[in-house]
């Protein structure tokens, strides 16, 4: 028996041991708590790393165009990562919907208005004097929130109210510090911790804007593309689903 296991021991010593790998993944800023949480458990099951850069879909799209040395991008439309696949900077094959974004309108407590009862009235109150939203040059969510205002004809209305931040994270830190008295901004930024403590929203109608499909690809110049595809599995599988659903995404039955 002592021989057998020795031999096993031998055996398991001979056998090449494969390093962790690091990936670096660029995300929107809607992702900021899902994809953090999503990261943790994979590094503990896989003992690979992830390093995240969180931003506006449209910056990393440039940065990308520009040569940034990423793995993997998970945008929150399909249209960037659509147009890096035609450029051939990243693998097509490798693009698919991971996730569908749900806008919300969000008001701090201390402004005393209940969007579940006023829903956009709420924006021509006289208290609200500011507006957040995504910059709609370079943010989904901010051209989400210019639909549904133009949807629900308030676009004219409240244009001089409109104050935009960099990306949906930026957005929700000017409603959440007072900079703004309320904010359209993603579902999965509104339930957490700190958002949903200090303030309350109304989930707008799916109808109000386009469904927000969002995507990710890895790079054609990822060195890592084995590694990068595994994190994707692991975002795609029931496991990964169920906390991107935890975090207020709309997850599609087949990404």
């Amino acid at each position: 028996m002592k021989k057998v296991l020795l031999l096993a021991l031998f055996v398991a010593l001979l056998r090449p041991v494969l390093p962790a790998e690091e990936i670096t993944v660029a995300a929107a800023a809607d992702l900021s708590y899902a994809l953090k949480d999503l990261a943790a458990r994979f590094e503990h099951k896989t003992g690979d790393k992830v390093n995240l850069s969180l931003g506006a879909s449209g910056g990393i799209f440039s940065q990308i165009q520009s040569g940034a040395p990423y793995d993997v991008f998970f945008s929150a439309d399909m249209g960037y990562p659509r147009k890096l696949a035609a450029a051939g900077l990243v693998d097509g094959a490798s693009l698919r919907v991971y996730a569908v974004g749900q806008l919300v309108l969000w008001v701090p407590d201390s402004l005393k208005l209940d969007p579940r009862k006023l829903k956009m009235d709420l924006l021509l109150q006289p208290s609200v004097r500011r507006i957040a939203i995504a910059n709609p040059q370079h943010a989904p969510y901010g051209r989400a929130a210019m639909a549904a205002l133009d949807h629900f004809g308030l676009k004219d209305k409240v244009a001089g109210k409109l104050v935009l931040g960099e990306n949906i994270s930026q957005a929700a830190q000017f409603a959440q510090s007072g900079n703004a008295q309320a904010a359209l901004i993603a579902l999965s930024l509104a339930t957490s911790p700190a958002m949903k403590s200090a303030g309350k929203y109304w989930e707008l109608s799916v109808d109000a804007y386009p469904e927000m499909q969002q995507g990710v690809a890895i790079l054609s110049s990822s060195k890592h593309k084995q590694a990068a595809q595994a994190f994707i599995d692991y975002i795609t599988s029931s496991e990964g689903a169920g906390v991107l659903q935890e975090y207020g995404f709309h997850v599609p039955s087949h990404p």
